[in-house]
């Protein structure tokens, strides 16, 4: 079988090492792998943060897009172009930034066109759980034209290619940033209104305010989340997948009990295969694709350790897909 590059992490730390594909973990579909992307938790791993490699040694890379070379899978024959977002990718089983990989079919998505395998992986697991959130907001009463959405965190993978969802679906979104240098990427990809994030971190001694958001898309957790839940207009929801911002959240049960209002939380690690095909097909359906590679950025696997701490530092606009 062929040998491969991949980017190893021991206790130690991450090298670039050769591997045959008979070192993989076992799986019931072979992929060879041609692109993968860089997340917020590919970032953790990377720099040995605790809480997200389960064990050692782990190849990191929570996405992956490639071709199925072997399959035991009658629906996943070899050929398939497939992709492969969270499901412990990277954290329990050897992830993307790897020349091959091996996994359980389960996982697998068939790539819906019009996406090439470069775009899966500017969607990745950032894209699918930005469809999530707008998924959830939409089955929980939100409805294009009507109150104003709020998207945190918007100049990350999320918040960029949640913008653009939103705003193809017919959303007024406001778009809050701590870079608003980025105001015009913001608003080409659909944003009607940019804040400063210091807006919505400020801490408030009322546990309820004016009413303003017809829901929100919340990247960022602590403060920021607690803020938007004062800020929520009756029977509104926030669709919270983020922590940027923290862990804890200071609330009160007023927003939920005198408004109606829904926390919604999104998991995209584990999400059955047949929703998870719903997903990426809502995104076939809704992403624009100039918007998508407009916001998109390319690294080679090699160049992976360097960028990583730019991720954590919030330092990177929108996605960054890495060529395998």
């Amino acid at each position: 079988m062929p040998d491969f590059r991949a980017l190893l992490l021991t206790e130690t730390g991450g090298n670039l090492v050769s591997l045959n594909t008979d070192e993989l973990p076992p799986g019931e579909v072979l992929i060879q792998v041609r692109y993968s992307s860089l997340n917020y938790k590919d970032g953790l791993a990377i720099a040995g943060k605790p809480g997200v490699v389960r064990k050692f040694p782990m190849i990191p890379g929570i996405d992956l897009a490639g071709i199925v070379m072997e399959s035991s899978a009658a629906d996943l024959p070899a050929g398939t172009e497939v992709a492969v977002t969270g499901c412990g990718l990277g954290e329990r089983h050897w992830g993307g930034y790897a020349g091959y990989a091996r996994v359980q079919a389960e996982w697998c998505v068939p790539i819906p066109a019009p996406f090439s395998l470069q775009q899966a992986m500017a969607i990745g697991t950032a894209g699918f759980t930005a469809m999530q959130c707008v998924d959830a907001l939409e089955r929980h009463g939100a409805l294009p034209g009507g109150p104003e959405i709020a998207v945190t965190g918007a100049a990350g993978g999320v918040g960029s290619i949640a913008i653009a969802l939103l705003a193809a679906r017919g959303f007024r979104v406001v778009a809050s940033t701590g870079r608003l240098a980025l105001s015009d990427y913001l608003r080409d990809l659909g944003a009607v209104e940019i804040v400063d994030r210091s807006l919505l971190s400020a801490e408030s001694p009322r546990p309820l305010e004016k009413e303003r958001w017809g829901g929100a898309v919340d990247t960022v957790g602590g403060a920021t989340l607690a803020s938007l839940l004062r800020q929520l207009r009756a029977n509104s929801s926030i669709a919270a997948c983020g922590l940027v911002g923290g862990v804890e959240l200071v609330t009160t049960v007023l927003p939920f009990i005198l408004r109606g209002v829904n926390l919604l939380g999104i998991n995209s690690v584990e999400v059955p295969n047949a929703e998870r095909r719903r997903i990426w097909q809502r995104l076939a359906e809704t992403m624009p694709l100039d918007k998508l590679d407009g916001l998109t950025s390319e690294i080679a696997l090699e160049r992976v350790p360097l960028h990583a701490p730019a991720i954590l530092e919030g330092d990177v606009q929108g996605r960054t897909v890495v060529v395998i």
